[in-house]
């Protein structure tokens, strides 16, 4: 999860930040108050060009990390390994125009 996050954060900042500001502002109801903003975060991560890009040249790492977690639920520092390979590979993917 926190490899996804990272990439989110690099390519959807703008749309993260205002999800974030609106969770924080909104403690008790931020759950309805601030969907609009989590839908904007998702639609910024399943369209943007390049985290398309990731997930398609990346997707075994990706598993394979996804696989790790759900095998060391409450270990999850021995997937560290998993979380490098998945993030070394999303930041050598370039797009190209």
């Amino acid at each position: 999860m926190q490899a996804a996050l990272e990439v989110t954060a690099k390519y959807c900042r703008n749309e993260l930040d205002a999800y974030g500001q609106c969770v924080t502002s909104k403690p008790g109801t931020w759950q309805q108050d601030c969907h609009e903003l989590k839908v904007k975060v998702a639609q910024c991560t399943s369209s943007h060009p390049i985290i398309k890009k990731i997930r398609s040249q990346c997707a075994e790492p990706f598993t394979a990390f996804e696989q790790c977690l759900k095998q060391n639920q409450t270990a999850v520092e021995n997937c560290s390994k998993h979380v490098t390979e998945f993030l070394q590979c999303a930041q050598n993917v370039k797009m190209t125009e």
